[in-house]
């Protein structure tokens, strides 16, 4: 039986990334909206271009963004905090600034 080198056994391991060979594009999956002419123009394709449609009744749901509209921006300074300001300062704020709001319920099972 055939037994591959080791330099082809390397490189059937992983995934091709970007950072490997030139001429390779990865892309995001997002599909092309349009197409290019023979002049180097691109066309807009209205019929591939991606529309988002609002929900019904958005307007009235009690949902919010997460973060709360009183909270003043923070500019690079953190002073009262004795080991910076973490992340779970962020967050036990917020709770507090904001306890009308439901959590969510908890899995059944649990108590």
């Amino acid at each position: 039986m055939f037994k591959p080198t080791q330099v082809c056994e390397g490189t059937r391991r992983l995934a091709m990334t970007t950072k490997q060979g030139r001429n390779y594009y990865k892309g995001t999956r997002t599909g092309a909206m349009g197409r290019h002419t023979k002049h180097g123009n691109y066309i807009i394709e209205y019929r591939k271009v991606r529309t988002y449609v609002v929900p019904a009744g958005l307007a009235d749901t009690r949902l919010t963004p997460f973060v709360g509209t009183h909270i003043p921006a923070i500019k690079s300074r953190f002073e009262g905090y004795k080991d910076g300001f973490r992340g779970q300062y962020y967050l036990d704020r917020w709770k507090i600034e904001n306890a009308f709001e439901e959590s969510p319920a908890a899995p059944a099972g649990k108590a």
